[in-house]
């Protein structure tokens, strides 16, 4: 296929477009505006450097390059920016989704992969959720990710275009050949966070609350390593490639490890001790998040390749560690 992939140079998505590139099979165009992507990071494919918020552009690019799927990465994933910045969310995530989405309708575009989030479920009830769930998120990020679902349904109920929408869960680790990995600059995830606090390249990391109803009192979330969530989207292309019809899957392994169990096994990693420090909750944290699989599991033709804490933990430590 003739594949577009937005915010390609980012984590996940270099990660999916190493994958297309190695099957050999693809044509790859990435777009990305390089805010927080990195050029190193793309090991396959085109870049052209644009923002999805300059249409007449990407209309163009569209027209002239006569795309067979878009997977869509580019946006915004700083939950409490979110909240401080709620129409730089809407605008960028939603609004510039909204006229992706149209483009790629209007100019024939067959298959559209998009990048959604567990957030969209909020403050759940239940540990384990699966995609029939009531709605609820509890940030400008999780809604401007549900809008943008929405919108994606809508217009592919209209037109010929297919979907596959994706909600990740914890996405986690680096590539097992170390040739990529996490370079965001504002990572706040806790694996990151505390790879690099073993490494001495932050002072702590913070164990956000200990009071939780949870086995050791820590939150409990449901890990995936970036790779496995990266082979999803090829598994979603080639089912709707073969006749799918679109779905709406959670994207985890369905099975949670806690904050002191996931510092444990970096420490674990590591060898010897790392500076903890133990805080208040913040604002919005479930107790647990753990991803009901079945249908993802059923549905594609996706097994999990690296579903093992250590792992996940090894490869983004490395990858720390050779950037250290």
């Amino acid at each position: 296929m003739n594949i577009l992939v937005t915010g390609g140079a980012g984590y996940i998505g270099s990660h999916v477009v190493k994958l297309l590139g190695e099957s050999g099979e693809h044509t790859i165009t990435v777009v990305d505006n390089l805010s927080t992507g990195k050029k190193e990071a793309l090991l396959y494919g085109t870049l052209v450097e644009m923002d999805l918020g300059d249409y007449e552009k990407v209309d163009h690019l569209f027209q002239e390059r006569h795309f067979d799927a878009v997977i869509h990465f580019a946006a915004f994933i700083v939950v409490p920016e979110s909240v401080e910045k709620p129409i730089q969310y809407y605008k960028n995530n939603t609004i510039n989704t909204t006229h992706l989405i149209d483009i790629a309708s209007r100019n024939g575009v067959k298959y559209f992969v998009f990048s959604s989030t567990a957030a969209v479920y909020g403050e759940p009830d239940i540990s384990v959720v699966d995609e029939s769930l009531p709605l609820m998120p509890i940030n400008p990020y999780g809604w401007s990710k549900l809008m943008s679902e929405q919108v994606l349904r809508d217009t592919c109920s209209a037109t010929e275009m297919k979907h596959i929408i994706l909600r990740y869960f914890n996405v986690a680790g680096a590539d097992p050949d170390g040739k990529i990995g996490q370079n965001f600059p504002q990572a706040t995830h806790l694996i990151k966070v505390a790879c690099q606090t073993a490494l001495g390249m932050r002072d702590k990391v913070a164990i956000f609350g200990t009071d939780f109803d949870t086995p050791d009192g820590t939150g409990v979330r449901d890990y995936i390593h970036v790779t496995d969530l990266a082979s999803a989207h090829l598994a979603s292309l080639s089912f709707l490639d073969t006749g799918g019809e679109s779905q709406t899957l959670n994207c985890g392994y369905g099975t949670g490890f806690s904050v002191r169990e996931v510092l444990k096994e970096i420490e674990k990693v590591h060898g010897e001790p790392f500076t903890v420090i133990e805080t208040e909750r913040r604002a919005g944290d479930p107790a647990s998040l753990i991803a009901n699989n079945s249908k993802i599991l059923k549905t594609l033709i996706w097994k999990p390749q690296y579903d093992n804490l250590h792992t996940i933990c090894k490869t983004a430590y490395m990858w720390e560690k050779r950037k250290f």
